[in-house]
């Protein structure tokens, strides 16, 4: 089977978007890039988590041309294909309807660092400008507003994160619902202090190193 691990991932992390409230039903999409290969592994739309296997999700070219897969990719498809366009950095998209970083983004705010943990996007987390979901126009927004961060708001829609694989773009998407959570809850009793860019630079720079080695025997 083409893209075997990817596949297997997806539907792995698709069921953790799910138990961890960070969608519901078939809502959101993840994909991975393997670059070595040239495709795309994506979520079949409108397929539940629960029930997906790997052998649903669809592979596909950087021009969305379907190569592997019975299944329609999924609607957001061409959002996926912008931000792996345009970012080498990125192998793995998130797309979530998360309910703090949602309702933020139905407010039209983007997320400040109300919270250090707002480093896993960058010193906040802009905003993308309304459009229809699954248009060629949304993913233009998110491609412009995304920049060099991890993640992006999307107005009156969801969430969008990016990562180096799947596991690192899921931890973005999930400790930011924390920091959406805290800057809804600290908005309703008062004006929360904002960390400063300098402080934040601070953060960016220990967040380089946080964690264990990668090469542990």
């Amino acid at each position: 089977m083409l893209l075997q691990q990817e596949r297997e991932e997806i539907v792995v992390f698709g069921r953790k978007l799910i138990s961890s409230n960070l969608t519901t039903g078939s809502g959101g999409n993840l994909s991975i890039f393997n670059r070595h290969l040239g495709y795309i592994a994506i979520k079949p739309t409108g397929v539940d988590y629960f029930l997906m296997k790997p052998e649903d999700v669809v592979v596909i070219d950087p021009e969305g041309k379907i190569v592997d897969g019975k299944l329609k990719p999924s609607s957001e498809v061409s959002l996926h294909l912008g931000l792996l366009k345009a970012r080498q950095d990125i192998h793995a998209v998130v797309h979530t309807h998360q309910v703090y970083a949602t309702t933020l983004a139905c407010l039209n705010w983007e997320i400040p660092a109300v919270h250090y943990l707002v480093g896993f996007s960058g010193n906040k987390v802009p905003l993308a400008p309304y459009a229809t979901y699954g248009t060629p126009e949304l993913a233009e927004n998110i491609v412009r507003s995304i920049g060099q961060y991890n993640a992006c708001l999307m107005a009156n829609h969801g969430i969008v994160t990016v990562g180096a694989d799947l596991n690192a773009a899921f931890n973005v998407a999930e400790e930011l619902e924390l920091v959406a959570r805290l800057y809804y809850q600290t908005k309703c009793i008062g004006e929360p202090k904002i960390l400063s860019d300098q402080e934040m630079e601070v953060v960016t720079k220990k967040f380089a190193t946080y964690g264990q080695p990668v090469s542990l025997p």
